[in-house]
């Protein structure tokens, strides 16, 4: 059974950093695309960031771009998003996603995987 369980969430002023893991049980991340979502209050599920399994590309949310990181760690079978410089506008419940897909989107419907969520608030 494919299960992602996320952590790292937490409270933060602005202008902290954060890191947030997702470890992949069940199958192997190293052939799946990984993504990271977040969702606002009364927002819709937005795009953070994604990365494919076979180039490593990666891809960002143009308001994140500079600030936030995604990674990745085949041989723990996780992986991570870094984020620095936050803002109280990143405050969100963040998912980590993944689908075994060969081009990693920030389209929340290409992903059938899902973790529970963290939440992260950015806040003085």
């Amino acid at each position: 059974q494919l299960q992602l369980v996320e952590s790292g969430g937490g409270l933060v002023q602005p202008g902290g950093s954060l890191r947030l893991s997702c470890v992949a049980s069940g199958f192997s991340l190293r052939y799946y695309a990984i993504a990271w979502f977040r969702q606002a209050p009364g927002k819709e599920r937005e795009g953070v960031s994604c990365m494919s399994s076979s180039t490593g590309k990666s891809r960002y949310l143009d308001s994140v771009k500079d600030r936030f990181a995604i990674s990745r760690d085949n041989a723990k079978n996780t992986y991570y998003l870094q984020m620095d410089s936050l803002k109280p506008e990143d405050t969100a419940v963040y998912y980590c996603a993944a689908e075994s897909i060969t081009v990693a989107t920030l389209d929340a419907g290409d992903y059938g995987s899902w973790g529970q969520g963290t939440q992260v608030t950015v806040s003085s």
